[in-house]
């Protein structure tokens, strides 16, 4: 055993002897074994085991928890240049000094913490498992379980807005700190204390392989971990308990039991996560289906829809029509009256809970509907093995030689390959750059790149000005296809020569109805795309309807948003990025009182895009109202919607008095008014109380081919 290790120096995993020890001997460091030669770099309490009347280590940090090295050869090096790395059998670098910030599931006292918690697979499988503590894009500590195929929040409660959780958003710090007294504390004004808040010698914050968060303490006359506090009590509350189609229950002897649903089997009898898939198949005959109750039963999520006061034949009759339907949760409520239907699409997340006061009804065949619930646990006779491929070369007598010979023929070879390649590039650059030394060629995205001569050709010396924004004029030209497009000549640039945007455009006309539904939906989609499913997030913050260009199909695509991209990419904190930005008219409030910018901005944006597609209107030149006998008003175009719908009674009235007059009553009321009203939802000066941009996706889609 020793305090360090020396540069130069390494520790071998063939001498498990060599442990390093913290100068306060609480802590040691070393090779822990994980498997059949298979060891991890970890940290561990040196006399504190995992469990009592056991020799196992609690382990609170580990390097290379899903790249176990083997057990012969393996060794840590710390390099004379200070590089610690982690090397496989002599032969491959698994890890450097950058490498070893990986995620593990435990904090320990006056531990700051700002990146994430990951759990274990298992009680035996140290791996990355499912679930995750983290801050999430609203800066709130959440759990999240990121399944197999599917991922949610389930901590703080997904139903409960951050406010009603004890949550506040209003900070950008993602810190969160456990001290030696108990007491817990996260930037986002969440806390809490241990049940033994007061000095205790050791504590250790875990986020458990069953999905729970739990506060253990080290209770000297046990010798033994208790918990002190834990974030969920009810485990069946935890998303993935059980996997799909199957139901979580609370058993005596167990703090949660999973089982199949009737006519459903397990689908790996060693792990529940992976759920359990049905016997049957359905025929197309509906005569030949039913439904089973499941009295007290909740499926969190993946509805259809949400469906009000329906009665309990048209909710099943609504299951009955859908394919994709595989249930439905029905519930009435005889204080108000009211009834709420939910068709489920996928069953996940469901429990059984006296307190739920509503029932599941499970679809199925007529054939299985009488069939006993078959009961499956898990078989934990056969051990689990994961193997780990990699190919290990033995070293041969000589070696060294054979290698610097190897080597020399091989930087030999590649000295030819190299002299070959750059005599073709620079026989093939001549000839592309006879004709015109300003050519263009492919970029290796794919896209074409055009050279400053071709497009100042094509917008005819840039004469032609369609637009500006904050960032450039647009100008219209005409390509060498004959395409035309809007080229945007940027004010700004570090390039020697003037840089551009080429973007497709079209003239356009009056839309019909259809038409600007159609857009305004396409638009939602490419705000979505861009907040949620690109692989790093991106604002646009500049959202106006010059940004949203037209093909010659009419579908829209949105344009500009690479360069707030670009601008500072995920830096928030960067004071440039609290600038006002954006075009006037369609800034969200957050710019004007300096708040925390989300994607929030690009939806109170878009909400009045869509009010100017819907009225016709301009909101920079405001509305004039006229009544009777009344001087004209001048009134920004939110305000007037909204005051034209609660002023006038019915909805085809305030619809008809906003609608742009172009359409000449040529259209269909009710999506008519679900633009409307979903680009009011948008424009709510509270972030909070507007949708996200998939939320509006989803209500734009849930009207599509409804006729009215």
């Amino acid at each position: 055993m020793k305090a360090t290790i020396s540069k130069g120096t390494s520790l071998s995993v063939e001498q498990p002897e060599e442990v390093l020890i913290s100068p306060n001997r609480v802590f040691s460091a070393g090779f822990y074994s994980v498997g059949v030669e298979a060891f991890c770099f970890a940290i561990w309490f040196s006399k504190l085991p995992s469990h009592q009347n056991s020799s196992s280590r609690t382990v609170v940090w580990m390097a290379n928890r899903d790249q176990p090295v083997n057990g012969r050869h393996s060794k840590l090096s710390l390099l004379k240049t200070g590089d610690l790395i982690l090397t496989d059998a002599g032969k491959f670098h698994c890890l450097g000094h950058k490498h070893f910030l990986t995620f593990l599931s435990t904090v320990i006292s006056l531990q700051h913490r700002n990146t994430k918690l990951v759990s274990s697979r298992s009680h035996t499988n140290i791996s990355s498992g499912f679930y995750e503590l983290f801050f999430d894009n609203d800066n709130i500590l959440s759990l999240l379980f990121n399944g197999l195929e599917v991922s949610s929040i389930y901590w703080p409660e997904p139903w409960l807005k951050s406010w009603e959780a004890g949550r506040s958003t209003y900070n950008n710090s993602r810190i969160a700190v456990l001290n030696s007294l108990g007491n817990f504390s996260s930037s986002d004004d969440f806390t809490f204390k241990s049940t033994d808040y007061g000095a205790v010698l050791h504590r250790r914050l875990t986020l458990d392989y069953d999905g729970n968060i739990r506060l253990y303490s080290w209770e000297e006359e046990g010798q033994i971990w208790v918990v002190s506090w834990q974030a969920i009590q009810r485990p069946c509350r935890i998303h993935g308990a059980c996997g799909a189609n199957s139901l979580c229950s609370y058993a005596h002897n167990f703090d949660r039991k999973c089982s199949c649903l009737k006519g459903f089997k397990m689908k790996n009898r060693t792990d529940w996560s992976y759920g359990c898939v049905p016997e049957f198949h359905f025929s197309r005959n509906k005569n030949e289906t039913s439904f089973v109750l499941l009295s007290h039963v909740e499926y969190y999520g993946y509805d259809y829809r949400y469906t009000a006061n329906f009665t309990f034949n048209q909710c099943r009759n609504l299951c009955l029509q859908l394919r994709e339907c595989k249930a439905f949760q029905y519930s009435f409520q005889k204080e108000t009256g009211f009834s709420h239907c939910f068709p489920k699409t996928q069953l996940l997340n469901g429990y059984y809970s006296p307190s739920f006061e509503g029932d599941t009804y499970l679809k199925l065949p007529k054939s299985y509907v009488n069939n006993f619930v078959e009961e499956f646990s898990l078989d934990c006779s056969r051990r689990g093995t994961i193997p780990l491929v990699r190919t290990y070369v033995k070293n041969r007598v000589n070696g060294t030689v054979k290698f610097m010979l190897w080597f020399a023929c091989g930087v030999g070879g590649l000295e030819l390959i190299c002299i070959f390649v750059v005599w073709c590039l620079l026989i093939r650059t001549q000839k592309s750059f006879g004709a015109d030394k300003q050519g263009y060629g492919l970029a290796a995205t794919g896209f074409r790149k055009f050279s400053y001569a071709e497009l100042k050709k094509a917008t005819k010396g840039f004469t032609e000005e369609i637009g500006k924004g904050a960032w450039g004029a647009v100008y219209k030209g005409v390509l060498s296809n004959n395409q035309i497009a809007a080229i945007k000549r940027l004010y700004e640039a570090n390039e020697g020569e003037d840089v551009f945007l080429a973007e497709k455009s079209l003239s356009s006309n009056a839309l019909d109805w259809k038409q600007r539904f159609e857009i305004a939906l396409g638009t939602a989609r490419g705000l979505a795309y861009l907040h949620e499913e690109c692989l790093e997030w991106v604002l646009h913050c500049d959202v106006k309807p010059q940004n949203i260009l037209l093909d010659s199909n009419y579908q829209p695509k949105v344009a500009d948003f690479g360069l707030s991209k670009l601008q500072n990419r995920g830096d928030l904190n960067n004071p440039n990025f609290s600038k006002i930005r954006g075009t006037r008219g369609y800034m969200a409030p957050e710019w004007v009182f300096n708040l925390p910018i989300t994607s929030k901005v690009d939806v109170y944006s878009y909400g009045i895009v869509v009010l100017e597609m819907v009225t016709g209107k301009n909101t920079i030149m405001g509305v004039h109202d006229i009544d009777v006998g009344v001087e004209a008003e001048h009134k920004r175009l939110v305000t007037w919607v909204r005051e034209t719908k609660n002023g006038k009674v019915g909805i085809a009235s305030w619809i008809e008095h906003i609608i742009d007059p172009k359409m000449e009553g040529r259209y269909d009321m009710g999506k008519m008014e679900i633009l409307a009203e979903v680009a009011l939802q948008c424009v709510e000066e509270d972030k909070d109380a507007r949708p996200t941009m998939s939320q509006v996706v989803e209500m734009l889609l849930r009207h599509e081919n409804d006729h009215h």
